[in-house]
């Protein structure tokens, strides 16, 4: 963890100081998830420093006046901390004032946080708490930004997905920016990449009897069957799902499609991708509710 007194602190340029301080307190918040869920001693967290460095931010009167009021907050909480000692109880309100604060701070320096900075509830993902619906697949064909693959593992990790295919151009779930995006959820969500299209007569890679695509232009989701074992294909971010795979699909399920109001009349793939999944996942949760 980053050590650095508040007097060497001081002497920094101020963008520079409040860098390194928003990456004290990033760093804080982390020791506090990780080591705070199941501890039941006092954390290895310095108090008296993280309060000082609160009084220095404090003293800095270029803050808005908005600025100074969280400090401010912050400055208590870590106070009241130091008052009752470093334990547990102390610690979730003293990471969300941090957080507060760490986020401020990015602001200020324009350094604004991507979704990749921002903690998950125990700081890591558990396998073992993995709960997929059997047989609840999905293939990306053709999807080119390893932000939308990034987000539409998340998604398909969040909802109970089984598995992903891949199709042979589609980005790769291990690009940095679809690791960061995905959050952890391509090291625990299984995916295989397809040699081929499985729609070519010698590709049989799933059931193309269980098969139906994202599409504008379908059934809406909410009348739309879902199966209790398929496979829903996501096509390609300019061109859609490709013909080949729109005719398995009309062969098939058929195609199920998000309402939408706006002048824009579609939505980016992947948070089409999630409204569907969260759909599909409530059917599948019904069913096993009830069966």
């Amino acid at each position: 963890m980053i050590r650095i007194s508040v007097y060497k602190l001081n002497k920094l340029p101020r963008s520079v100081r409040l860098r390194k301080i928003a990456k004290i307190f990033w760093e804080t918040e982390n020791l506090l998830v990780l080591n705070g869920v199941n501890s039941a001693f006092a954390l290895p967290v310095d108090l008296q420093h993280i309060s000082e460095i609160l009084k220095l931010l404090a003293e800095d009167g270029t803050f808005p006046v908005s600025a100074r009021e969280v400090i401010a907050e912050a400055g208590k909480t870590a106070d009241e901390a130091l008052r009752t000692g470093n334990t547990i109880p102390a610690m979730p309100a003293l990471r969300r004032a941090l957080n507060g604060v760490r986020h401020l701070l990015t602001a200020e320096t324009g350094c604004f946080p991507a979704d990749w900075d921002f903690l998950d509830g125990d700081g890591r993902l558990d396998p073992a708490k993995r709960k997929p619906f059997p047989g609840m697949q999905v293939y990306l064909e053709d999807i080119r930004s390893p932000f939308n693959v990034g987000a539409m593992f998340r998604a398909a990790e969040s909802f109970g997905a089984e598995k992903l295919w891949l199709s042979p151009l589609c980005a790769d779930p291990r690009h940095p920016r679809a690791e960061r995006t995905a959050m952890g959820c391509t090291a625990i969500l299984p995916w295989e990449r397809l040699p081929a299209a499985p729609w070519q007569d010698d590709a049989v890679f799933f059931d193309p009897a269980s098969v139906f695509a994202l599409e504008t232009g379908g059934e809406d989701l909410e009348h739309f069957p879902f199966p209790r074992r398929g496979v829903m294909i996501a096509g390609s971010e300019e061109l859609g799902v490709s013909p080949a795979a729109l005719a398995a699909a009309d062969a098939s399920l058929g195609r199920v499609s998000v309402p939408v109001f706006g002048a824009k009349g579609s939505l980016n793939v992947s948070v089409a991708f999630g409204i569907v999944m969260h759909a599909w996942a409530a059917v599948l949760n019904r069913t096993q509710t009830h069966s």
